[in-house]
């Protein structure tokens, strides 16, 4: 089962992936997110369990998990123990496919948008996603509903600004401007 969240269609993508440099960059972003994102609901480290989700660019997604337009798409999975054969042991695996084309493409359009920002900005907002799954605030089952969809959409770009609005990075603001008409449309 799939869903994506776009969090924003570009009509300009390049073809190419993250090379080793912006993956270090992916790799720092996706430390700041979480621990920003632990922060804000205060999971505890019992609660925020790393095996629930998994990041990956697109030179690791699959054909299907792969889209054109948006940033970054929520997938969930099931899996199950392989040592445990009951039902009981079966937990759902949310994968945040990073759409590496869209997002560089953006970076390259917007000389006053930097990668490590952008980067951030997407992947707390998929991780909001995430906990709003994990903690059946938003059905993922339900989330391909159109109204439920752009509701939701703007309440996640609501919450991943007051989330980001107090860091200090270089660059956020203008990340902010960038994604401003989904938290205004919402009232915020």
């Amino acid at each position: 089962m799939s869903i994506f969240f776009c969090l924003e269609t570009m009509e300009t993508q390049t073809d190419r992936f993250f090379n080793t440099s912006e993956l270090d960059t992916v790799s720092k972003a996706a430390m700041i997110c979480e621990d920003l994102v632990n922060s804000y609901y205060k999971l505890s480290s019992t609660h925020w369990l790393k095996n629930r989700y998994d990041i990956r660019t697109a030179r690791d997604l699959a054909p299907h998990e792969r889209v054109h337009g948006p940033f970054a798409q929520v997938m969930k999975y099931d899996g199950q123990k392989t040592d445990v054969p009951l039902g009981s042991s079966r937990f759902s695996l949310y994968t945040v496919c990073l759409q590496d084309p869209a997002i560089l493409g953006t970076v390259a359009v917007h000389s006053s948008i930097q990668l490590l920002p952008f980067l951030v900005y997407v992947l707390v907002h998929e991780l909001v996603h995430v906990v709003r799954f994990l903690q059946f605030h938003h059905r993922y089952e339900h989330a391909s509903e159109a109204s439920v969809t752009l509701a939701e959409e703007k309440r996640v770009h609501c919450l991943t600004y007051e989330i980001l609005a107090p860091v200090a990075l270089e660059g956020l603001d203008q990340v902010f401007d960038f994604f401003e008409h989904w938290r205004i449309s919402h009232g915020q």
